[in-house]
């Protein structure tokens, strides 16, 4: 699946039941379900579910936490904005997981 078509189920009603749960956590952050987004990710366990993980908590305003997560994914705390980040992240998650958990 490429980024255009993840955006386009974006305007659907809920996120399809095959996506991987990073996937789903990546829509449901789209559509402005933080709190089901942060549900999803922190069940992954992984360094890609606790990059999702990480950027989370930077939406949410914690840096804190979300460097202790980034950490967590070997990775830096990025200095892109929100949405570039969620681009970056989506797209290397469609890249590197199944598409179905």
């Amino acid at each position: 699946m490429l980024l255009e078509d993840f955006k386009a189920l974006l305007a659907d009603e809920s996120p399809p039941p095959y996506l991987h749960p990073l996937l789903k956590a990546l829509w449901h952050d789209a559509n402005g379900d933080w709190k089901k987004a942060h549900e999803l990710a922190q069940e992954v366990n992984s360094a890609e579910g606790s990059w999702v993980h990480a950027y989370l908590h930077r939406k949410e305003g914690d840096a804190s936490n979300a460097g202790y997560w980034y950490a967590k994914a070997g990775r830096k705390m990025p200095i892109v904005s929100l949405f570039d980040e969620w681009v970056i992240i989506t797209t290397d998650v469609l890249k590197h997981t199944k598409l179905i958990n």
